[in-house]
């Protein structure tokens, strides 16, 4: 069995340590230098074909993947400042969740997955006010904000958060990303809240937050 399948499954066990422990052992034969290219990056991408065509990973395993390859940049980190480690090198999000949730699995995934994308996060917790995501936005000069929320009463609250980025005329220059059960089951709710755009699960939100990203970009800058 090759690294890729061991690694599967070692991951479908939520075997985190075993799963560190096969990637060093394939860092000690094949080195350091290969190890996103070769393994991480693979491993997150057909974790997330498999959820997204069949289903045959749950929330758990996934969340299990995300954290072992946190767990790997952050040795390589420590072990060899050469190795080209991508945590960090994007801007600034900021995550949460919104005002009366308090359903954390989902955006904490996310948060991991984006760390591992290479994005600085901020995250804010639970049961976030709209004032303090965007007041924390404007701090670290984040571009978009990342709202959770698990039940379509919390999840319609996030109203709050568009109505206070359009007050602050910020509309555009601060892209708001939505994501949690409750969209999956109600088409059209994202628009509904105003969001910019959601994301099917955490596997994919990186992916969002880079198109939100750009498009903040196109927008005039609030002087």
């Amino acid at each position: 069995m090759n690294i890729q399948e061991s690694l599967l499954e070692a991951i479908r066990q939520a075997d985190r340590a075993g799963a560190s422990a096969l990637l060093d052992r394939w860092a000690a034969k094949h080195g350091t230098e290969r190890m996103l290219t070769d393994v991480l990056d693979p491993m997150l991408s057909r974790i997330g074909d498999e959820w997204n065509t069949s289903g045959t990973f749950t929330l758990a395993q996934a969340y299990v993947a995300a954290k072992v390859a946190e767990d790997t940049m952050a040795r390589l980190a420590t072990q060899n400042k050469d190795v080209p480690v991508i945590t960090g090198t994007k801007g600034p999000v900021v995550i949460g969740n919104i005002e009366d949730d308090f359903h954390a699995l989902g955006r904490k995934m996310v948060g991991t997955f984006l760390r591992t994308d290479g994005w600085i996060v901020h995250d804010l917790g639970n049961d976030v006010l709209a004032a303090t995501f965007v007041d924390k936005a404007l701090e670290v000069g984040a571009r978009v904000i990342g709202v959770s929320a698990m039940m379509l009463t919390t999840a319609r609250n996030i109203r709050r958060l568009r109505d206070e980025i359009d007050r602050r005329g910020l509309t555009g220059h601060l892209q708001l990303a939505v994501g949690g059960a409750v969209f999956k089951v109600c088409p059209g709710l994202d628009k509904e809240v105003g969001a910019d755009g959601t994301s099917g699960n955490a596997l994919s939100a990186a992916g969002l937050f880079t198109e939100l990203w750009q498009n903040s970009k196109k927008v005039k800058v609030i002087p």
